[in-house]
């Protein structure tokens, strides 16, 4: 069960410090040192301000997304496996175990369209995508799955809380 805060009122270094938040973190060696500086605030001071709002519940949950394009994973796949019911768990683990399958789900089936687990592989390019799928099929035995490429990422935003003249 979702956690309430006890209070309602976030002051004002809390409020900077979720719109500092909400602008993602940077590819640097120390991230939330930069982030402090756009907060104008010491990097102890901003990193105790977030691990406050962790606990008392205003910060539900805090991750990152490393953006893989920039990274050098052009080729991405989502990879669509007809796995049986009750191979699913061992097929999961195993998928999961790849350097390059980033996310793995399990959903309902639909007529005409018979896979249930998908996984999401990067690579530099899709023929390294084809060759992980192979290797996934060869280490569970499932043979029967679709790759699916993405053509174009979608804009992509985040959750503004706080603009800067709420702050």
């Amino acid at each position: 069960m979702d956690t309430v805060p006890q209070r309602a009122v976030l002051t004002s270094k809390e409020k900077m410090v979720i719109q500092v938040l909400q602008d993602g973190i940077p590819p640097a060696e120390r991230p939330f040192q930069i982030l402090a500086a756009r907060a104008g605030l010491p990097e102890e001071e901003f990193l105790a301000c977030v691990k406050n709002l962790c606990q008392a519940g205003y910060i539900r949950r805090f991750g990152a997304t490393l953006q893989h394009q920039i990274s050098g994973y052009a080729a991405n796949a989502m990879i669509a496996w007809h796995v049986d019911e009750e191979k699913i768990e061992k097929a999961g683990r195993i998928m999961t175990s790849f350097k390059n399958v980033t996310h793995c789900y399990q959903r309902r089936t639909i007529p005409g369209w018979p896979y249930n687990i998908y996984t999401m592989v990067h690579g530099r390019t899709d023929a390294e995508c084809h060759a992980v799928a192979r290797e996934i099929a060869e280490k569970t035995g499932i043979t029967d799955y679709q790759i699916l490429f993405s053509e174009k990422e979608l804009k992509r935003s985040n959750i503004r809380y706080f603009r800067e003249e709420q702050v």
